[in-house]
């Protein structure tokens, strides 16, 4: 038996409700609706679920995020329609299955023994062959066949006139072929209705018989008040709760379109240690909560560990360990001025909490968001530093801006230690995000403090690199900036510059090479304007901009390097400087010391365009860690996990096992013995049923007379 694509056909009604039922119990809608979600489920799977709004913002821009949360893209199998259509598919499957049952189970109970003896002729699977043996020898060795091959038979004896006129021996096999088309399509049923108790929908339908409201403000969870509060009573919910070392909670936080809404516990999570282990490069392998649970009716105490796909239980609730944050980390900060004028200073801070920063000029706030003690980055080395002397200053700009970890060929993944990030929020409540680490990192043979900076959060951070002194400091660095933006000490390394460059044999060039060191100099502090009417821009865009409006282009690249090398030289006059007037020895002339000039002299550079007075540096830091639990309950997961079986056993039965009906006619044959006649009927012709038909016909006519 076929299963019909039509629907039920109503004999009463109007035309429209005959028509309606008609196509919502139709296979045909019920293939159109599974369809639809599947495409909706691709799109949910493509586009990242229930984020921020302003994450959508970033990524699509702000015509197509408004749209995609208009339409519920953003939140796909919450959505109405997506519920709208998964409840239109449990009713048009469910009048299918209604449809067809009775149809399918009847036919099972059949064995079609009626069948005229005439008919098997014209089937593809046939034989007939006299056999020596007597009917009932025949129908004996016959039916030990049928019983030794799984095949269940029926038997009708047909007289005519009260005489035995033969013997029809009806039999089948593989009849769960058609339970698979029940199992399958209930399945699909259970798996909808399991869905639907376990989404939304539910918390929607208790949010308005309870009166509930979304909360999109901010505070403290204590704080929201009792309309946004569900009691621990719903019977189904899936939502986070964050809970930090040492700390207590007991409310979890479900993600609504218009807000969120808190859902009460009827127990507390207390963590006692939050558990990881790393890989050798540095990669997480195991996250582990310790947790405590703290039950408010019975006053009992549990402790359970909490892993990646091994869930504790308590009341009906699933705890599942979905992520880790930082839970409030002390950190020791060191501000290393950036601005003219501002002042180093030291500042404590703790992780998710914010301040204003001391300073004269600015009036800046400052929100510590992050720690990461261990930092896993792409170490592959690179091609050798840059010589001062012949930088190209496109290409320069372009190789030594962008991540710290910039991969030009393959990976090398390694632990670089901590960092930290924060964002400075001016007066205008416009922020900046910066991630800063707290060792130096070793790149192409240098070791250096990475110091990132993004405008969005949908951009990649931008470090500035810092090159580090013997003693892993960055007091060398300050000291040259500081000095490189004094008048005073400028003046000096010029004039001293001048002279120890100038020929022996031609002393008088030294007053042409000091001016020449001053322009050099006053341009890459960005003291003075590359032409006039410009702004001082500094470092070496303004160096260039001087260069293309002061210099023929014939002429230019020539007095590029030879600037460069000044510019280079003078730098390394002005240390040397600082160095005497705090009673330290000068730079030894070596390899080592024209790679941390060369690195100076480029970051130096980016530091003018900078876009903070300070930079944080991390001194010391008190880890903090916090756990991120999903905590659900799920009654419906039990009818999913009864689908997903009932799906596959419904499946298999359909594709892997075959129905096949098999008719043996037995009768006497002239001269004496039994004549028999069979044949087969499958769904699908089939090698394997050739193949079994041919060695069944050769058992049934075991003996036959040639």
């Amino acid at each position: 038996m076929a299963a019909s694509t039509t629907g039920i056909h109503l004999r009463s009604g109007s035309r429209v409700l005959r028509d309606g039922v008609e196509l919502l119990s139709s296979m045909r809608f019920a293939i159109s609706l599974l369809t639809l979600i599947c495409i909706a489920s691709v799109i949910g799977t493509v586009v990242r679920q229930n984020e921020p709004a302003t994450n959508y913002v970033n990524q699509f821009g702000p015509f197509w995020s408004q749209l995609f949360t208009t339409v519920g893209l953003t939140r796909v199998y919450s959505a109405w329609w997506f519920l709208l259509i998964l409840a239109f598919l449990v009713v048009s499957t469910t009048l299918c299955i209604v449809r067809n049952a009775p149809k399918i189970l009847a036919d099972l109970r059949q064995y079609k023994e009626h069948v005229r003896e005439q008919s098997l002729l014209s089937f593809h699977h046939r034989g007939e062959a006299d056999l020596a043996e007597t009917p009932e020898q025949a129908f004996a060795r016959v039916s030990q066949v049928l019983g030794g091959r799984g095949w269940r038979a029926k038997v009708q004896e047909r007289r005519e006139g009260g005489e035995w006129r033969g013997t029809m021996i009806a039999a089948r096999k593989g009849a769960v072929n058609k339970l698979g088309y029940i199992a399958a399509h209930a399945a699909i049923v259970l798996i909808c209705i399991g869905g639907l108790f376990d989404g939304d929908l539910i918390v929607r339908a208790q949010m308005l018989w309870q009166g509930k409201t979304a909360y999109n403000g901010s505070g403290l969870v204590r704080d929201v008040p009792a309309e946004h509060r569900l009691g621990p009573g719903t019977p189904t919910f899936r939502g986070n709760i964050e809970v930090p070392e040492g700390g207590r909670r007991g409310t979890a936080i479900l993600s609504q379109q218009d807000g969120v809404v808190l859902q009460d516990l009827p127990f507390d999570i207390e963590l006692k240690k939050f558990i990881v282990e790393y890989y050798e490069t540095g990669m997480p392998k195991l996250f582990a909560s310790e947790v405590v649970i703290h039950d408010h009716d019975s006053g009992a105490a549990v402790p359970a560990t909490v892993k990646v796909n091994e869930p504790a239980f308590h009341r009906g609730v699933a705890i599942y360990q979905s992520s880790f944050d930082d839970g409030g980390s002390k950190l020791k900060l060191r501000a290393l001025p950036m601005a003219a004028g501002e002042k180093g200073f030291a500042l404590d801070g703790t992780v998710g909490t914010s301040g204003a920063l001391p300073l004269e000029k600015d009036k800046l706030t400052v929100e510590f968001t992050g720690l990461r003690v261990i930092t896993v980055e792409n170490m592959q080395p690179t091609a050798s530093g840059i010589d001062v002397r012949k930088v190209d200053l496109v290409d320069s700009l372009q190789s030594h801006l962008g991540s710290g970890a910039k991969a030009r060929a393959g990976k090398a993944l390694r632990n670089v230690g901590a960092s930290f990030s924060y964002k400075l929020r001016d007066a205008a409540g416009q922020a900046r995000e910066f991630n800063n680490y707290m060792a130096p990192v070793e790149m192409d043979g240098q070791r250096l403090f990475l110091a990132g900076v993004r405008d969005t959060p949908a951009e990649s951070f931008r470090y500035l690199r810092i090159p580090v002194d013997e003693n892993d400091g960055l007091e060398r660095w300050l000291h040259l900036r500081a000095a490189l933006h004094d008048p005073a000490r400028r003046e000096a390394a010029a004039q001293r510059y001048g002279r120890l460059a100038a020929p022996l044999k031609q002393p008088e060039m030294a007053p042409q090479l000091a001016t020449m060191t001053r322009l050099a100099l006053d341009l890459f502090a960005g003291a003075l304007p590359p032409a006039e009417g410009q702004p001082a821009i500094g470092g070496l865009p303004g160096l260039s901009q001087y260069l293309e409006v002061k210099v023929p282009e014939a002429e230019r690249l020539r007095i590029s390097e030879v600037m460069l090398r000044v510019l280079g030289g003078s730098l390394y006059e002005l240390v040397n400087l600082d160095r005497a007037a705090d009673g330290q020895p000068p730079l030894a002339d070596t390899a080592a010391t024209q790679a941390w000039m060369t690195q100076a002299l480029l970051s130096l550079s980016d530091s003018q365009f900078y876009p903070a007075p300070v930079i944080l540096e991390l001194m010391d830091y008190t880890q903090v860690q916090a756990s991120v639990f999903q905590v659900a309950r799920a009654p419906g997961k039990t009818l999913v996990y009864l689908g997903c079986v009932a799906l596959i056993v419904g499946v298999f039965a359909m594709l892997y096992v075959r129905e096949r009906r098999l008719w043996i006619w037995l009768q006497p044959a002239q001269g004496g013995g039994t004549h028999l006649r069979t044949a087969m009927s499958t769904a699908r012709r089939t090698l394997d049923a050739d193949a079994e038909f041919d060695t069944l016909k050769q058992a049934l006519l075991k003996g036959a007379s040639a």
